[in-house]
């Protein structure tokens, strides 16, 4: 009886969670819309190419979805330079780009993707198909949840974490999971935004591929 009224608990919460994307999500593309307008602008004007970027990453278990992100490098980036790795004062960044990443405006769009239901508001960051190539069983738990615009290692460290370090707070966030959980780390998210905390504009194989370390 206990088990039975805490999975019927457990239901309810996450029902209550997609609703407050749905809700959440709505009310943000409405109110940011302003700006995302201007941004799109200045993305389509300041640099050749189309404004929203568009690449796929690893939904629900491990399901690929296309992410909306406002384009922040020149076009054809991924195929120059690092290819899909970043150095220091990468030359591929538009001077646009750098202010979004900055700021994780480039992320707006993926208000869209959270509507959509590709992703949640809270959840760990999608990650590209190769990188799910190499997870180890307990790594690929992170794939039991919709990916998320911020999650726990995106209040806890963000860029300044290896892949290994953010994947076992993932783990930690599912594990504890609840919607009080998803509240509060949307309220730190606000904090880390404005105090730019965790950014970086560089990201090394070695951090990406230590996954098995």
């Amino acid at each position: 009886m206990l088990q039975h009224a805490s999975m019927g608990k457990m239901r309810l919460e996450l029902a209550l969670k997609r609703v407050l994307d749905v809700v959440g999500s709505a009310v943000l593309l409405a109110f940011l819309a302003p700006l995302m307008a201007m941004i799109l602008v200045l993305v389509k004007r300041t640099s050749p190419g189309p404004a929203i970027f568009c690449q796929t990453r690893a939904g629900l278990l491990g399901k690929p979805f296309t992410i909306y992100k406002f384009r922040t490098m020149v076009v054809g980036a991924g195929t120059m330079g690092a290819g899909l790795y970043m150095v220091q004062d990468d030359p591929r960044i538009t001077r646009v780009g750098r202010l979004l990443r900055t700021y994780s405006l480039d992320e707006l769009p993926e208000l869209w993707n959270v509507l959509k239901g590709d992703m949640s508001l809270v959840g760990p960051r999608p990650t590209l198909l190769y990188q799910v190539e190499m997870y180890d069983a307990t790594q690929r738990l992170r794939l039991s949840v919709r990916p998320g615009i911020t999650g726990l290692a995106q209040v806890e460290g963000r860029n300044e974490l290896r892949w290994s370090e953010r994947i076992k707070l993932d783990l930690k966030y599912i594990d504890g999971w609840s919607l009080v959980s998803d509240i509060r780390i949307l309220l730190r998210t606000v904090g880390v935004v404005v105090t730019r905390a965790g950014v970086r504009q560089d990201q090394s194989r070695e951090e990406i591929e230590d996954l098995g370390r």
